[in-house]
């Protein structure tokens, strides 16, 4: 008689034995990523709503040009005149808070996985790993670790949206051409100095591709975060569902979506030269 394979109850001990044992660690982890992400949060608010418009707008034009100014000026006079801004200044806090510690994480990481074959090989399964994982599935042990509310979240999500900065650190680090590493160790370049003047500037686009996914999947991410109280637009989405509310959450959906443009399109501008 065949049985299945279940190792359930083992991983369910490990967690359970990390918290018996490393529940004071878990703790200061999560007071960490509350601090930065209320601070954050203290910060845009600071700024109001119309700040963010003026921002949205001034970089807008600066970095891409008029059209896309005007874009940022219409999408965020919606968001404010929708009634979301507050809502969507939490979400706008957990995804730049999520998005700071996975670059924080990531890019380290895909320098080190870049220059280490043997690390190179076991970051790649890792990452293979944590990119097919259902991203609810995140939210469980983060829930057991850390409790409720906006450390879980923002835990969960540096979890799913680290990855692609990670690779395509990787990535542009593998690839800077053979003839700029030889002319740098030719001048005398230190591993650090090569690393520093030469790898990382050649490079660049294709870690800033990295950040910008990363903003991305962070985005998707704390929506989802919203099942374990980190709040934000995620709330009135979920409510939505609840509620078999079809306005409602076309509505809030709405305000997700011009955000990520915003987000996308403006991250995504500092990968490339300044529009002329």
């Amino acid at each position: 008689m065949a049985y299945p394979l279940d190792f359930s109850r083992e991983i369910d001990s490990v967690i359970h034995t990390l918290l018996a044992h490393a529940g004071g660690f878990f703790d200061t982890i999560a007071a960490v990523i509350d601090s930065f992400a209320g601070g954050l949060e203290s910060v845009i608010g600071w700024l109001t709503p119309w700040g963010l418009v003026v921002l949205a707008v001034g970089i807008g034009a600066w970095r891409i040009g008029k059209a896309f100014a005007l874009f940022a000026l219409l999408a965020t006079l919606y968001i404010i005149y929708s009634g979301y801004s507050e809502h969507a200044a939490i979400t706008l806090a957990l995804t730049l808070s999520s998005t700071f510690f996975s670059l924080l994480i990531g890019i380290p990481l895909g320098i080190w996985s870049a220059r280490r074959a043997v690390v190179g090989s076991v970051v790649r399964t890792l990452l293979d790993f944590m990119q097919t994982m259902p991203a609810f599935v995140y939210l469980i042990p983060a829930t057991i670790l850390f409790g409720l509310g906006r450390p879980p979240g923002i835990f969960a999500t540096i979890l799913f949206s680290m990855p692609p900065v990670v690779r395509l650190t990787d990535l542009g680090i593998r690839q800077v051409n053979a003839a700029r590493i030889e002319a740098g160790l030719a001048f005398g370049c230190t591993p650090w100095q090569l690393l520093r003047k030469v790898q990382l500037p050649a490079a660049q686009p294709s870690i800033m591709a990295g950040v910008n996914q990363t903003i991305m999947m962070a985005m998707s991410m704390v929506i989802i975060a919203s099942m374990v109280g980190a709040g934000g637009l995620g709330n009135d989405i979920l409510s939505s569902i609840q509620q078999l509310d079809i306005g409602l959450g076309l509505q809030s959906g709405v305000v997700v979506v011009l955000m990520a443009i915003l987000l996308d399109r403006l991250s995504a501008s500092f990968a490339r030269k300044r529009h002329a």
